[in-house]
């Protein structure tokens, strides 16, 4: 196979949760631009059909559906519509997120449940869901995006995130026990661990700890807008079909420090 067909999409079918914004934005786009038909969800759905006007401009078909990821209703009808579309799912990224900042001893026990909720419970439904379409089809790659706060303690001085961390560390354990589960039938699942990227749920965090940050990372750089697609089209395509229940990072640099 020429290294260009290991890379290439075109005719998968790909959903992307929280695709409306940010992280899922731009593996939206990055799929689009490798020739993949993508759905984007959300809960914010004129987020999401701005983001799929513009995946259509890159001269791939494109659907904008709302989506609580923590409501199995929407979560089946956004399966059931994306059957009715294209008539098969071949890639889903998991990256609708929520985190809560807080002190320890002081965290809302209703916002511990929420980021739970979402990051954990989320995933696992969305999994469930389109995984029983790719059990049926004997094929499917499904990307979690975790976080490297899921792989270690954070410095409390940027992130007091109790929640986020635990869900996202659930989120990694979760990805390598399904990728065992599902891999003998066909079925590949792998999580990203994204570090420090400027979007709208870290915005206050980078604002007040930026230049320490930057010091614990060795590129001395956080992620840009671009840094995400080749990771997850990796993941997405056949160039990583011997490679399943892995966890990438890209962070700079920071865990190996």
């Amino acid at each position: 196979m020429h290294v260009k067909e290991l890379f290439d999409l075109s005719g998968k079918v790909a959903i992307v949760t929280g695709g409306g914004r940010g992280l899922g934005q731009q593996i939206a786009e990055g799929f689009a631009e490798a020739g993949a038909n993508v759905v984007v969800c959300s809960r914010k759905l004129d987020a999401c059909q701005e983001v799929s006007e513009g995946l259509k401009k890159i001269g791939v078909q494109s659907i904008a559906l709302k989506c609580d990821v923590t409501n199995p209703e929407d979560v089946k009808s956004v399966v059931e519509q994306t059957l009715e579309k294209f008539g098969r799912i071949d890639i889903l990224v998991n990256n609708s997120g929520a985190t809560w900042g807080a002190l320890t001893e002081e965290m809302p026990l209703e916002a511990w449940k929420k980021v739970i909720d979402v990051n954990v419970t989320g995933t696992f439904l969305m999994s469930q869901t389109v995984g029983r379409v790719m059990l049926e089809q004997k094929s499917g790659k499904i990307i979690n995006i975790a976080s490297v706060a899921g792989l270690k303690g954070s410095n409390p001085k940027y992130m007091n995130t109790i929640g986020y961390n635990t869900s996202k560390g659930a989120v990694i354990t979760f990805t390598k026990d399904l990728a065992v589960k599902w891999g003998p039938h066909g079925i590949y699942v792998n999580a990203i661990a994204p570090g420090f990227f400027p979007t709208k749920m870290s915005k206050g965090l980078l604002e007040k700890g930026s230049e320490g940050i930057l010091e614990g990372t060795p590129l001395r750089k956080f992620g840009s807008e671009h840094d995400l697609k080749g990771v997850a089209l990796f993941l997405a395509s056949p160039a990583s079909d011997f490679i399943t229940g892995d966890i990438v990072v890209v962070d700079g640099g920071a865990h190996a420090m």
